[in-house]
């Protein structure tokens, strides 16, 4: 669901915001890659990445906020 979500995001503004699609992608990105591979048997520590790609995707939604915050200004 995260996948999709972030990427019909993506898909959305990649015309308008091309770094906060690139943002929203890489986060879900990382994020499920490290889950995928742990769930495959990767070594446990590849969790400890996992928050990081969580960490992209708010960024990429908080940069979203501020760029749309600006606009109504």
């Amino acid at each position: 669901l995260y996948q999709m979500v972030h990427a019909a995001a993506a898909l959305a503004l990649a015309s308008r915001h091309p770094r906060i699609a690139a943002l929203l992608l890489a986060g879900a990105a990382l994020f499920a890659l490290t889950l995928y591979a742990m769930a495959l048997g990767a070594p446990r520590w590849l969790g400890a990445v996992t928050p990081l790609g969580g960490v992209t995707m708010i960024a990429g939604w908080l940069a979203l906020a501020l760029v749309s915050a600006r606009r109504r200004d």
